[in-house]
């Protein structure tokens, strides 16, 4: 009775997560994209992750991906949910702690690519981002983690664009599986 219970509720976070998403995400017009590429369609989850219900569903469902004792991601998209995750391990006595990768190393101080209570090297690390188009984020924040020493072999979006697979392709490059919540067509349908 308790793993139907917990299917129905991880069905319904799903549901009110992709909602949201439909809702305060998703944008049809003409648009550039980070890659540089023209898309119709634009995913920006942070009106969602940066909101109190949108967070708590995304890392529910993201940790349900997660079996490291650490998750990471490139800052800024990852912020929120590295936060999240952490928070909601915790809640469900799993303890996973988060790291920040920065874009650039800090200019001062230590000069650290890599925020956060660092673990000890060879330790596994799930990489985590709100929309992946190309992977080029998470494989940047996948390359910094590896030259520090982590083992990475997994990556957690919220949306897979599927851009002409060229996302799974650079993780399977990359050695990296991709795991995403939703598709870009799941956003986009009515």
């Amino acid at each position: 009775m308790t793993d139907k219970m917990d299917a129905n509720r991880l069905d319904a976070q799903r549901k009110e997560l992709l909602s949201l998403l439909k809702t305060y995400a998703y944008k049809k017009g003409e648009y550039t994209l980070s890659s540089g590429k023209k898309s119709e369609h634009y995913v920006n989850c942070k009106p969602v992750t940066l909101s109190a219900r949108g967070i708590t569903l995304a890392s529910l469902l993201m940790l349900k991906e997660v079996d490291t004792p650490y998750v990471a991601g490139l800052t800024l998209g990852a912020d929120p949910l590295v936060s999240g995750v952490a928070l909601v391990s915790a809640l469900d006595s799993r303890m996973i702690n988060a790291l920040i990768v920065r874009k650039e190393a800090k200019g001062h101080g230590t000069q650290a690519w890599i925020e956060g209570l660092l673990p000890p090297e060879k330790t596994k690390v799930t990489v985590l981002e709100d929309v992946i188009t190309t992977g080029g984020s998470a494989i940047k924040a996948v390359e910094k983690l590896r030259d520090a020493g982590y083992e990475v072999d997994t990556v957690v979006s919220i949306v897979d664009r599927q851009e002409d697979n060229e996302a799974n392709e650079a993780m399977k490059v990359s050695g990296l599986q991709l795991k995403s919540i939703f598709s870009l067509e799941e956003v986009t349908s009515i």
